[in-house]
């Protein structure tokens, strides 16, 4: 799930090199961490949080076919 999301963000970014993301796990449940370049968070976000929305939509039918759940955090950049 990690290599699907670095994927999709790096396909949308026009700097792939600054996506970076974070696995942790609880149990069955999966966070992730998503960071990308600061110029590059309204790709990542979309309008009224569209793509993200869309990310997390892909993410939990990949979850749910290896019976896990996850969630997507995007990290606001410093």
């Amino acid at each position: 799930m990690k290599a699907l999301v670095e994927y999709i963000a790096s396909s949308l970014v026009d700097d792939p090199s600054q996506v970076v993301v974070k696995q942790e796990r609880s149990g069955s449940k999966v966070v992730l961490q998503l960071r990308v370049a600061k110029a590059d968070m309204g790709r990542i976000i979309g309008k009224n949080g569209k793509v993200a929305n869309s990310i997390r939509i892909l993410l939990r039918v990949a979850a749910a076919r290896e019976g896990k759940q996850v969630s997507l955090d995007v990290i606001e950049p410093k």
